[in-house]
């Protein structure tokens, strides 16, 4: 699975290329970045692999995947402050540091899918949350993941599994 920035456009659009299919996508703000820092908007450039994924089961049926897929709940979030030993970890809420609320009004993690950038070993400040989730209906642009609309997502789920690795291309 491959991803870079769509020639000609915005640096937050980009096209991703899986199975034979393009698809566009959205980036992180800053576009992306070859070092990626904690806040700075940018998708890390890499391959890096879908560890697992996560659903809102009061939206939608467990989605048809090789993946492993966990649902998510309203205590459920993802911590994103450098200085706690949870960084860029799942974590149970209430949380006392800065999180990621994963249960959201918005639907972009209706199918929230986990990379494993900056996971084993995990650096401060390197950035934390990085996920392939679902585009807003807007089509703004990502704090630093890949989206993906609901119809495209659900393509790319019933061909990948936990050993899929993502290409982000600089």
């Amino acid at each position: 699975m491959n991803v870079r920035r769509k020639p000609g456009g915005a640096s937050h659009l980009g096209i991703l290329t899986f199975a034979g299919f393009t698809i566009p996508c959205l980036l992180g703000r800053s576009g992306i970045a070859v070092m990626k820092k904690e806040g700075d908007g940018a998708t890390p450039a890499g391959q890096w692999r879908i560890m697992y994924g996560m659903y809102r089961p009061d939206r939608l049926a467990i989605p048809d995947t090789r993946l492993p897929m966990s649902p998510i709940f309203p205590q459920d979030g993802w911590c994103d402050a450098p200085a706690d030993p949870n960084y860029n970890q799942f974590v149970k809420l209430p949380h006392p540091h800065s999180h990621e609320q994963l249960f959201r009004k918005d639907r972009l993690y209706d199918i929230c899918l986990v990379l494993d950038y900056n996971i084993d070993p995990r650096v401060r400040n390197r950035g934390s949350a990085v996920f392939f989730h679902l585009t807003s209906p807007d089509q703004k642009p990502t704090a630093g993941c890949v989206a993906v609309e609901p119809d495209a997502m659900r393509l790319v789920l019933a061909r990948v599994s936990d050993r899929t690795i993502l290409h982000i291309h600089r």
